[in-house]
C-alpha cells in the first residue's frame, strides 16, 4: 500500500493505492490521523488506486470519520475504484463519506445501482456511536461476500485435485498462505487461474506440494 498527502487549501488530499487489509490498516490509520491533525477542515480521500479493501480498511475509515466529526472536520471520499465501491454498496456506507456530492467514479455508479438492496441503518447526519458500532458489525458479517466465492472455488479445486476433505483443503490454503506470505484471497485467485493454464509461482507450487503431503501423511 502507498499513501501520499498534499495540501489543498484548508483541506488535505490523501491518495491511497494498493491493498487495505489487516496488514496495512495501522499504516492507513496513522496517516489519516496525521492528515486530520494538520488540516483545518478535514481530509479528502482518493481511493481510485485501491485494488482490495476488506472490513479492516472500512473500519479504519469509520474510526477516522468519527475522529474528524469530533473535531468539527469531515472525512470525504472523492474517488474510489470498483472494489471500494462494491464494499460501500454492500455495507450501505457511501453516504457517510460524502458531503455536498456523491463519491466520484465507479464507486458511485455501483452504489446507485445497488443501494436499494441494502437497508439504510443510519442517517447521514447525527450518527450515534451505538449506531456506528452496529454498522461495523454489519461490515464484518458481510466481509465473506467479498472474498469467500473465490476461496471456496480454490478449496473445491484442492478437494478435487488431491482428494482432500473440506477441512484439509482449508488447512492447505491457510498453510500455503502463511508460508508464502501471500494473502488468502490472492492465493485462491492464483489457484483458480491455474485451472485455466496459468502456472503457479514456483515457491507457491513447492509449498502447496508440501502442505498437501503434510495433511495426507497425518490422515
Amino acid at each position: 500500500m502507498e499513501i501520499t498527502t498534499r495540501s489543498a487549501g484548508t483541506r488535505t488530499v490523501v491518495t491511497v493505492s494498493g491493498e487495505i487489509d489487516i496488514d496495512t490498516e495501522q499504516t492507513l490509520q496513522r496517516a489519516l490521523r496525521l492528515a486530520l491533525a494538520r488540516s483545518p477542515e478535514g481530509v479528502d480521500l482518493d481511493l481510485a488506486g485501491v485494488g482490495f479493501c476488506d472490513c479492516s480498511g472500512l473500519n479504519v475509515l469509520l474510526r477516522a470519520r468519527r475522529i474528524a466529526l469530533a473535531d468539527c472536520k469531515t472525512l470525504r471520499v472523492r474517488a474510489a475504484g470498483p472494489w471500494v465501491g462494491r464494499l460501500f454498496a454492500l455495507t450501505d456506507t457511501s453516504s457517510l463519506f460524502t458531503s455536498g456530492g456523491p463519491v466520484d467514479g465507479v464507486a458511485h455508479d455501483w452504489y446507485e445501482r445497488h443501494s436499494a438492496e441494502t437497508p439504510n441503518l443510519m442517517e447521514e447526519n447525527g450518527v450515534s456511536e451505538e449506531a456506528e458500532e452496529l454498522r461495523v458489525e454489519v461490515v464484518q458479517l458481510k466481509r465473506a461476500m467479498l472474498t469467500r466465492p473465490v476461496i471456496d472455488l480454490a478449496r473445491g479445486i484442492l478437494m478435487a485435485s488431491f482428494g482432500l476433505s473440506r477441512e484439509d483443503a482449508w488447512s492447505v490454503l491457510v498453510d500455503v498462505s502463511q508460508h508464502t506470505n501471500t494473502k488468502l484471497h490472492q492465493l485462491a485467485e492464483e489457484l483458480v487461474a491455474s485451472v485455466d493454464g496459468t502456472p503457479l509461482p514456483d515457491h507457491v507450487q513447492q509449498q502447496l506440494s508440501a502442505a498437501v503431503a503434510g495433511v495426507s501423511n497425518s490422515a
